[in-house]
């Protein structure tokens, strides 16, 4: 009786670990199947369903769907992964944007983005992160190791001759330079990051809430096992602490309807920002692309905000 006991407490112990492993390990790692096989559970059997639930759901490799429309060079830049890279020069030359895409997207994602800041007089840097689009690996790791590949493309630029170079990430790119101004001191010009998550661990607490499932123990399982499958301590991995020793003039833009990151955690690493800081808020956007809204103004922010740090 007792062993039993003993035997039925530890698979109530064992199986909620097993099935956040599998969750943890398909969250961080992509895999090349086309994207709606993955998602596609309207017809599925109860055993399907079952399988998915137990085991998680294949995560597409994010594809680069369009390219630049005009002239632009691939280079391909040894990280800690080789990544592919898009260089698009404007015909003048005020300094380099290096553009950086969130998590389950490409670089292609960044070309309207980058065509504002062309139009602006930037050469832009698009970069795909490592597992997505013609980069290496199938691992990504929510912008801890993408540091190290903002580290790499910056000092790329840098070595080209630029000496005014602006960081811009959306969401995981955004928390990817974050860790990258801390861990290496890259000092650019300035930095813009849109929609960037305080946390790792609140980010995965509010998509358990969205799902309404419980976030306690899910949430801490999932990033414990996340960070365990990938070699680091996810539970460290903290933008809004990231931002304490972040001195570089800094935009940060947010949508007021964002699901995937709250405001308190926009609060949190604004006023942490040890720099001189711009905060815009977009009262109809959310965890999305704001020129799809919001074009004239975002275009308007970022020009307002690159000339008060007299970059011209």
């Amino acid at each position: 009786m007792l062993l039993t006991l003993c035997l039925i407490l530890l698979l109530i112990l064992l199986l909620p670990n097993l099935i956040v492993y599998f969750h943890a390990y398909k969250f961080t790692h992509y895999k090349n199947i086309n994207h709606s096989a993955s998602i596609n559970t309207g017809n599925q059997t109860l055993i399907r369903k079952m399988k998915l639930l137990f085991l998680g759901i294949d995560n597409p490799r994010p594809q680069n769907k369009l390219k630049p429309k005009g002239t632009f060079e691939t280079l391909k830049i040894k990280s800690n992964v080789a990544l592919d890279c898009w260089l698009i020069k404007s015909e003048l030359s005020k300094g380099t944007v290096i553009l950086f895409h969130g998590y389950n997207g490409a670089k292609s994602l960044m070309i309207e983005k980058a065509e504002v800041f062309i139009s602006l007089g930037y050469h832009t840097l698009l970069v795909d992160f490592m597992g997505s689009g013609e980069s290496e690996s199938n691992q990504t790791t929510i912008g801890f190791y993408e540091a190290e590949e903002v580290k790499t493309t910056f000092e790329y630029i840098k070595k080209m001759g630029e000496k005014n170079i602006i960081l811009f990430g959306t969401s995981m790119g955004a928390a990817a330079i974050m860790k990258a101004e801390n861990d290496y001191h890259l000092s650019p010009s300035a930095i813009i990051i849109e929609c960037p998550f305080g946390s790792m661990l609140e980010s995965v607490r509010i998509r358990f809430k969205k799902m309404n499932l419980p976030h306690f123990p899910l949430a801490n399982l999932l990033v414990f096992w996340g960070g365990l499958l990938n070699g680091f301590n996810a539970f460290k991995h903290n933008p809004s602490e990231y931002a304490r020793t972040i001195k570089t003039p800094t935009l940060i833009i947010y949508g007021k309807k964002d699901d995937k990151v709250s405001q308190k955690e926009i609060n949190d690493i604004f006023t942490n920002l040890k720099g001189s800081k711009t905060l815009q808020t977009y009262p109809l956007a959310g965890h999305d692309n704001y020129l799809l809204r919001y074009k004239p103004r975002w275009t308007a922010d970022i020009r307002s905000f690159l000339f008060s740090t007299h970059i011209k």
